[in-house]
């Protein structure tokens, strides 16, 4: 008997093959075989309903045949594909381009692609899911239609290369918003006493003259000097010590989100490579028992974990690092994550005996530093928590009482192998009653500070506190801000912007549904209804589409164009083309007018090399001033109230009138002679 498997990636094809026998062939359909067309809309509306207009790629085609070829060959043909929606709907799409009906095929999955997960996934198929393949098919064609109906709006209206989508466009409001408090923000003026008792501990003043002091408290800096000066001669003791235990919980396992994070803050790593990686670990990469997966599918809002897998990492716990590590019960986490699909798992390495000396010796040097920072934290999340001893001791004197911190750790736990950053700080033993000398009193002055940027971590954090988007989306949402130009990543902060300004701002006013996170957040929920079967596709898309065609069609009449571009007669230095002034957040600017294929750009404080002077005669159309300005053709003379005005002459205009026509002349010279030329109809005098 003949099986063929179909999955989407070569790389894991080879991997689950070199498990198999001879009677079995795996084959990669290299992702999606079937879409909706890339140069039209591809959605037919009919009473009310949506039919997508699904195509067979061009670059697919091939890989269709021969798909189509081994299945007529086969006794049984199992979809493969990852158990995600995409991977469901990619399943779909298989099924129906080589003519079988997807209903009928029978559906493996699985978390990790080890032997053992394969030989179970095979003994126990079910069908594929339509509600999860509906779920992804409402997304496709929500995205399609803000794409498609929204993004040339905003070409026509502002400039073009410009885009528009439900997760792109809310991500960025998020950002853009932060820039919005950053600029508007206005530092507050704080002071603090900080003082040294006994040449080596540092404390803070808490309490002046029975009232408490806090960050904010002394806000001027007579106030601070007046305090300084009763506080510096009196004398102290220690009032009281206080020792307390505190706990710290061990971290969970690793999800898609928390991965990203911790590999961009820990190892440097941008979101999309961090997947690209994973997607490595996942799929299959040389080990000490051959080529296999070693993760669990990292695309995934889950902590749950397999009892399996927690009794083999309590045993490598319990033996390399003795029972005090080891928690009496196993840990169970739950995750916070709106719609978190609770039936898969976290991320987590698949085979414990593969470690970290093993894998360095194996992976590569990127695929080894994030293996290990899921090994480790795997191993950690099942350990004891760790135990701090935290001190504080009052200082105190007639009118003052200063407060000093320590800690100290009293057991590793968790840390023994995920490693703790933090480090002790330890107080001496003191006594209380014991006098304290003031070796050192200062009045330091402070200013708040305005809320820091996003970085690709943090905004991923906020995305998904939000519930904006899902595991899959992360990546490809700051890639594609990246990629639009809307924003710039500098030091790993992320940065809109002019155009992005332009851009929020236009949807806020006309389409505020689209940038407003709780919508966003709903529509999210909504797919989830339709995975679980609870709401219909097709009515969660009309319910989409009507209002938010009618702000099209409202938006194309009522919108005023901000395509504000005054020539500024130089040439773009990277590709020649002319510069022009545009309007951004901070007022104008000066850019490249071959935007998006150029980016040149820069501040208006750079003056044009020639800079606009005002001729003393008033404009023909609408009365405003004449300015001379200079392009790579020469000088030439137009309105000063461009763009709204868009009279031009390429000589100098004069207060004379046309004898045949009554417009204005210009003056030029002909032939030698200087002579007045009618800018409409070009009649000659030498008037």
């Amino acid at each position: 008997m003949k099986h063929l498997i179909i999955v989407e990636s070569p790389a894991k094809a080879r991997t689950i093959k070199s498990f198999l026998g001879k009677e079995y062939e795996v084959i990669a359909s290299k992702g999606h075989v079937r879409d909706l067309p890339k140069s039209k809309f591809g959605i037919k509306i009919e009473d009310n309903v949506f039919v997508p207009e699904y195509r067979v790629a061009r670059e697919s085609s091939k890989i269709v045949s021969e798909i189509k070829e081994k299945a007529k060959n086969s006794d049984i043909v199992y979809i493969a594909t990852d158990e995600d929606r995409e991977g469901e709907a990619i399943g779909y799409h298989i099924a129906k381009a080589i003519g079988k009906e997807p209903e009928k095929l029978p559906r493996i999955v699985f978390h990790e692609i080890t032997k053992n997960a394969i030989l179970n996934a095979l003994k126990n198929p079910r069908a594929l899911d339509e509600h999860s393949f509906n779920a992804q098919q409402a997304r496709r064609l929500l995205d399609r239609i803000v794409g498609y109906k929204l993004s040339p709006l905003l070409a026509s209206k502002i400039q073009k290369g410009l885009s528009a989508g439900r997760v792109q466009s809310s991500s960025l409001k998020i950002v853009v918003d932060r820039e919005r408090e950053i600029k508007a923000f206005k530092p507050e003026e704080f002071w603090s006493l900080d003082a040294k008792f006994n040449e080596i501990i540092e404390a803070i003043l808490v309490e002046f003259e029975g009232q408490k002091i806090d960050k904010m408290t002394i806000g001027l800096k007579d106030r601070a000097y007046y305090i300084y000066e009763i506080l510096k001669d009196e004398s102290y003791k220690v009032d009281s010590i206080e020792k307390k235990e505190r706990t710290t919980s061990s971290p969970t396992p690793f999800m898609t989100s928390t991965l990203q994070q911790s590999a961009s803050s820990m190892l440097g790593f941008s979101p999309k490579k961090t997947m690209m990686l994973a997607q490595r670990l996942y799929e299959g990469v040389k080990t000490h028992e051959g080529v296999q997966g070693v993760i669990t599918y990292m695309r995934t809002d889950s902590l749950n974990v397999s009892k399996d897998a927690i009794n083999a990492v309590r045993d490598l716990i319990g033996k390399e690092y003795g029972e005090k590590y080891l928690p009496k019960k196993p840990k169970y986490y739950k995750s916070s994550s709106k719609g978190a699909q609770e039936a898969h798992e976290a991320i987590r390495p698949t085979l414990l005996n593969f470690d970290l000396k093993l894998a360095e010796q194996f992976l590569e040097k990127d695929e080894f530093r994030l293996y290990k920072l899921i090994y480790t934290r795997f191993l950690a999340s099942q350990m004891e928590n760790a135990i701090f001893e935290t001190q504080n001791i009052l200082f105190k004197s007639k009118s003052g009482v200063f407060k000093a911190s320590g800690r100290k750790l009293i057991f590793d736990g968790f840390y023994k192998v995920y490693g703790s950053g933090d480090k002790d700080k330890l107080l001496p033993e003191l006594n209380e009653g014991d006098d304290a000398t003031l070796s050192l009193l200062e009045a330091n002055q402070h200013f708040t500070e305005p809320p820091a940027r996003y970085s690709e971590a943090s905004l991923i954090k906020k995305l998904e506190s939000l519930g904006i988007g899902r595991p899959s989306t992360y990546a490809p949402t700051i890639s594609i801000l990246t990629a639009r130009d809307y924003i710039n990543i500098e030091k790993k902060q992320l940065i809109p912007t002019e155009v992005a300004f332009t851009v929020i701002s236009l949807l806020e006013e006309n389409f505020p549904n689209i940038v407003d996170s709780s919508f966003t957040s709903a529509m999210e929920e909504s797919l989830d209804d339709i995975a679980q079967n609870s709401k219909d596709w097709q009515g969660v898309l009309r319910e989409f589409y009507t209002p938010f065609i009618e702000q099209i069609e409202k938006g194309k009449k009522e919108i005023k164009s901000q395509k504000v571009a005054i020539p500024t007669g130089e040439e773009c230095p990277e590709c020649g083309s002319e510069l022009v002034i545009r309007k951004g957040r901070f007022g104008e600017f000066v850019a490249c007018s071959g935007f998006p294929k150029c980016k040149f750009s820069k501040n208006l404080t750079q003056k044009p090399k020639a800079s606009p002077q005002t001729i003393d005669v008033p404009c023909p159309e609408c009365g405003g001033g004449i300015v001379q300005r200079s392009s790579r053709r020469g000088k030439f003379f137009g309105c000063s109230n461009y763009p709204k005005c868009t009279f031009i002459s390429t000589h100098e205009p004069t207060l004379e009138k046309c004898d045949k026509c009554g417009y204005m002349m210009a003056q030029r010279t002909f032939r030698g002679k200087e002579i007045f030329e009618c800018i409409k109809c070009k009649n000659r005098s030498e008037k």
